[in-house]
């Protein structure tokens, strides 16, 4: 089982960002943890169904999401996390290929892997494994071994840009051990989620294009898409 589970952006003002995100989506108060500053960050984490969507910010020099800031020209996608039944094996399929982690943090609740975006391409990708399955450290106390009450909906499928969309679709999905579809550039994820993967690169090169959520009918009549942070978000009624 691979599920999508966090959708990460990056802005060079957090606030700005957040709050826009906040108002478009209806979502709740952020989460903000403090363990991101050591790594020159401050974040804010917001739920959607039982999915999260989080904003990062840079706040020292020297930082990776401050690199990649400069070099996508702005605001836009950095991450997508997924939960995994077998993050080992996983793990193993990417040293095979020759993917690099660049962190691995193991906790009593839940392992996670980041993987080099250089290597699987298109954006860095967090392999999680929570425990128990459900769970996620990450959206905050609530979420800390435990599956606590949620509204409906949440983060269903991210699309990338890509110079070779069919390559790169098929490495993401011999690492995440998840089926390709039939066109070559569709990972299929668990709960009809999916990761796309489309022709071409604009000035920003290979990243992250597009995120789809589900939302509850009153937001997505709306409007079925928004432009935030760098990212459009395109939006269906659960």
């Amino acid at each position: 089982m691979v599920r999508l589970r966090q959708v990460v952006l990056v802005a060079r003002d957090l606030e700005p960002v957040a709050a826009t995100l906040r108002a478009r989506l209806e979502l709740g108060e952020p989460f903000r943890d403090p363990a991101v500053e050591a790594f020159g960050l401050r974040n804010a984490v917001m739920a959607l169904g039982d999915t999260f969507i989080e904003v990062i910010s840079p706040i020292t020099s020297g930082t990776a999401a401050g690199r990649h800031l400069d070099r996508r020209g702005g605001d836009g996608g950095y991450m997508v996390m997924f939960e995994l039944d077998d993050i080992e094996r996983a793990r193993r399929r990417a040293a095979a290929a020759g993917i690099r982690e660049v962190s691995a943090v193991e906790l009593p609740d839940i392992v996670d892997v980041h993987l080099h975006p250089s290597d699987i391409g298109g954006t860095i990708v967090a392999l999680d494994r929570p425990e128990p399955p459900g769970a996620w450290r990450w959206g905050g106390p609530a979420w800390e071994e435990a599956v606590p009450a949620h509204a409906p909906g949440g983060a269903t499928g991210v699309t990338l840009q890509a110079g070779d969309p069919a390559g790169m679709a098929a490495r993401w999905a011999h690492v995440l051990g998840a089926p390709l579809a039939e066109d070559g550039r569709t990972v299929q994820l668990a709960r009809d989620g999916a990761v796309r993967f489309t022709d071409g690169t604009d000035e920003r090169g290979d990243g992250i294009v597009t995120f789809e959520l589900a939302v509850t009918p009153d937001i997505a009549a709306r409007g079925t898409s928004a432009e935030i942070g760098g990212v459009r978000l395109a939006l269906r009624a659960t």
